[in-house]
């Protein structure tokens, strides 16, 4: 149980980070409940943790019904990044890089956090822990699943807010995905 808080701890304070230092000053979005969270902050101005937590809702109820396991790990998980983007929301604008050096930073800093949670089986939100019941049941790669659903989440954004700088936001799905992909794709070595 130590470990799981730890890597809970560890992958949702990378999230919260790469989200805010990174993601939020240039009004991107990434893909999945964070995403749809950002969509909500930018359009209503709603909280983007809180919005996180709510919209969660459906979809663990829908997985303590299909897998228990997964419910009670991705809770967790969810609440850790829900809150910590909340504490963690003073990051925003503490660093002033080009968008696509903080593209490339945040999304990386994200993909770690994310890709460490998946590989130990807890789901960081939403549309994560909707990826890894998909991956379950259709032995697809969960770093697939999430980008396509991502993909979709994205060009609904840019329908929605006619910001070309959302197209960058493709290429944060893109490197969660790749990092997620890579992460959860390694064999565990036994000693």
């Amino acid at each position: 149980m130590l470990k799981k808080l730890a890597v809970i701890g560890f992958g949702s304070t990378m999230i919260s980070v790469g989200i805010n230092m990174f993601i939020l000053p240039f009004h991107l979005i990434n893909g999945g409940i964070f995403g749809i969270s950002l969509l909500l902050n930018y359009v209503w101005g709603l909280k983007v943790g809180l919005m996180f937590i709510l919209l969660n809702i459906p979809i663990y109820l829908f997985a303590l019904k299909k897998d228990p396991i997964y419910f009670y790990n991705g809770i967790l998980g969810a609440v850790f990044s829900g809150c910590l983007i909340e504490l963690l929301l003073p990051l925003n604008g503490l660093v002033n890089l080009p968008i696509i050096s903080s593209v490339i930073t945040g999304a990386t800093i994200i993909g770690v956090g994310v890709g460490v949670m998946l590989r130990n089986h807890i789901s960081p939100g939403g549309m994560d822990l909707l990826a890894l019941l998909i991956a379950k049941w259709t032995k697809m790669n969960v770093g697939v699943i999430m980008v396509t659903l991502d993909a979709v989440i994205i060009l609904t954004g840019l329908f929605l807010l006619q910001d070309a700088r959302l197209l960058y936001s493709l290429l944060i799905i893109s490197i969660i995905g790749m990092l997620a992909t890579i992460i959860t794709s390694f064999r565990r070595v036994s000693m």
